[in-house]
């Protein structure tokens, strides 16, 4: 998958796509969960991505699926035990990434205390787009953040509120496993995650990217 990037554009090939659970404390909230004390990480396979026009396909073994809008950072270099005050070096950009969630087959999961591997890890359920920013052209936590299913708006939130910051994040995933470049760090969602239907067309923004759209099938 290309997006525009800069005067050209960029492949998107990441090795992995490293996820933030409740990194957002209304979502925290929302979720009937305690706003976390340390980053929480689960990862979604690069086959979950599609690009900006594709469409979500709604997997039958689910019967509720949710959008989650977030910020996603590509990751410029290799990176092993970066410091935050390296962390800002390791960035090529930023796009929007939604992480689409089977959220039964995650209550489930949550249950029973099982990984989240099949609930976010369905095809179709990374879409990103609409293009990389290069990292020198935002302020990446000062940005507004909304998504809109059928032109109502679902979710309007600040990257500020993000509970770990970027070089946080960068220092925590690269402690446990190297970035490489392409991988995608998706920052969290806010809170007003709902329901996708078949038919829905979503429209995501983030302030400084532009809207990324996609339809449900």
């Amino acid at each position: 998958m290309f997006l525009p990037f800069e005067e050209g554009e960029l492949e998107i090939r990441p090795s992995k796509i490293i996820c933030l659970g409740k990194n957002y404390a209304k979502h925290a909230k929302e979720m009937r969960s305690e706003v976390p004390k340390d980053p929480i990480i689960f990862l979604k396979p690069p086959s979950s991505l599609i690009g900006p026009g594709e469409k979500i396909i709604l997997p039958k073994m689910s019967k509720l699926v949710h959008h989650e809008v977030e910020l996603a950072v590509i990751i410029g270099k290799r990176g092993k035990n970066v410091s935050q005050e390296d962390a800002m070096q390791y960035v090529l950009g930023y796009t929007i990434l939604l992480d689409i969630t089977a959220r039964d087959l995650q209550n489930i999961a949550r249950e029973k205390g099982l990984p989240w591997t099949i609930c976010k890890g369905f095809d179709t359920f990374a879409p990103v787009g609409p293009r990389v920013v290069a990292a020198d052209k935002l302020d990446p936590h000062n940005l507004e953040i909304g998504l809109k299913v059928n032109g109502e708006i679902r979710q309007k939130s600040k990257t500020s509120e993000m509970i770990f910051k970027i070089p946080k994040l960068i220092e925590y995933i690269s402690s446990i496993m190297t970035l490489e470049p392409g991988d995608i760090i998706a920052t969290g969602t806010p809170e007003g995650v709902g329901k996708l239907e078949h038919g829905n067309v979503v429209e995501a923004w983030i302030e400084g990217i532009g809207e990324l759209r996609v339809e449900v099938e």
